[in-house]
């Protein structure tokens, strides 16, 4: 099962949030710090999940962004790995050639409906 969904910048600013179980806002925050962290720490020669906690982190980098899937242990680390390319095909076929500008935009509108 899916328990959080991230996209960030190489920075380590998170653009966007979605959590499938409840989180209290302050340890959302401490989470993002961590896991931001961890993904971005690691060379683009290692492997793109990570035992984390009790779950594990399944990550894609594209350009400037990085999307983190936080999954629990018995999620087929593989099939997330598709749906994060799958879902950033969809994106870019939404906005031709997706940028961060895009999906900062786009979460404030949502965000606005």
């Amino acid at each position: 099962m899916i328990k959080f969904f991230l996209m960030v910048n190489k920075q380590g600013q998170t653009r966007l949030s979605r959590y499938y179980e409840h989180v209290e806002i302050n340890k959302r925050t401490v989470l993002e710090a961590e896991v931001i962290k961890n993904c971005l720490s690691r060379s683009k020669d290692e492997c793109s999940f990570i035992e984390y906690k009790d779950f594990k982190l399944v990550y894609r980098q594209y350009a400037a962004l990085f999307i983190v899937v936080g999954i629990d242990q018995t999620e087929n680390e593989m099939a997330v790995y598709e749906l994060i390319h799958n879902f950033v095909e969809v994106l870019d076929k939404y906005f031709s050639r997706v940028s961060e500008l895009d999906v900062s935009f786009s979460v404030s509108e949502i965000n606005l409906l």
